[in-house]
């Protein structure tokens, strides 16, 4: 599946950016040219050489801040796809061959998830437990995981009566044997389209969180604690709030085109839609290759 997501241009250009956001996240802090908690009496500056996207009310540089906040909102966002994933997935899986009564229980928790209004959820979370996005996250992966339970439940619920799944049960099979030998190839696609979006998801929901001081509490960096500064003072500086905006967007557009690359190869037509680009590169290759040798006879 990597090699057909990446033979798509949206999906090698969905990976770059991705990769790069990784990064950030994972040597923002050292790659941040300034203290992004200090200050100076050199307040509401343009960018410069000194600083790069200019300073904030209080004098930090802002592209240290930005790349010393990209950790938060990666962390946050990766907790709540993985949480979801691992809460969501394997008992859609499990709740079509365990048993009406486990699929009962599982079907009404999932309705009572997506009932719950996950951003409210999470602040009365943050206001019972302390402030914190790890908690916050985790409660926001859960009340996530329903998309994960349906769309492992429906790919499994596809193959659950094809012959060879039934003669396996029939012959002695255990349930997780099966699940591992002919059902998990069927789940993981969809599976993975549902992590890719609620990744980008996650970001959403940190960055509103921390727009609110919900979370993380000022003077920590933070891509929503930025903007939401930014914003009171745009009579000074229109532009500021600008590059936090981009970053949140960016992401999350880099995480939908991702699913939807992963989308388009996991279906029959996205298949052979990869096959033909690959089979017509091959005859390309075989015509250059041919020319070549012509020319050297």
């Amino acid at each position: 599946m990597v090699r057909r997501v990446l033979s798509l241009p949206s999906g090698r250009i969905a990976v770059a950016v991705l990769a790069v956001i990784a990064l950030l996240a994972l040597l923002g802090p050292l790659l941040a040219p300034q203290d992004p908690l200090a200050t100076s009496g050199n307040t509401l500056a343009d960018a410069s050489g000194a600083h790069w996207l200019g300073t904030d009310h209080l004098g930090r540089d802002v592209f240290s801040r930005l790349l010393a906040g990209s950790r938060v909102s990666v962390l946050g966002s990766l907790e709540v796809a993985v949480m979801a994933l691992f809460v969501g997935a394997l008992p859609g899986v499990l709740s079509v061959y365990l048993g009406r009564v486990f699929e009962w229980l599982t079907l009404r928790l999932a309705d009572t998830l997506v009932a719950l209004p996950f951003l409210l959820f999470a602040v009365a979370v943050i206001a019972l437990l302390g402030n914190g996005i790890a908690q916050a996250m985790f409660v926001t992966g859960a009340l996530v995981s329903p998309l994960f339970y349906r769309v492992a439940r429906a790919a499994t619920l596809s193959v659950a009566r094809s012959p060879y799944v039934e003669a396996a049960l029939v012959s002695g099979a255990s349930v997780g044997w099966v699940v591992r030998r002919h059902v998990w190839g069927k789940v993981l696609p969809p599976v993975a389209v549902a992590l890719a979006q609620t990744i980008g998801t996650g970001f959403i929901i940190v960055s509103s969180l921390t727009f609110l001081g919900i979370g993380v509490q000022p003077p920590a960096p933070t891509w929503g604690g930025l903007l939401a500064s930014d914003l009171g003072y745009l009579d000074y500086q229109p532009w500021a709030p600008l590059a936090p905006a981009l970053l949140i967007m960016v992401t999350v557009w880099a995480s939908n085109l991702l699913a939807d690359a992963i989308r388009d190869v996991s279906g029959e037509a996205g298949r052979a839609f990869v096959d033909q680009r690959r089979a017509r590169a091959n005859r390309r290759a075989g015509a250059d290759a041919g020319a070549v040798s012509a020319g050297g006879v």
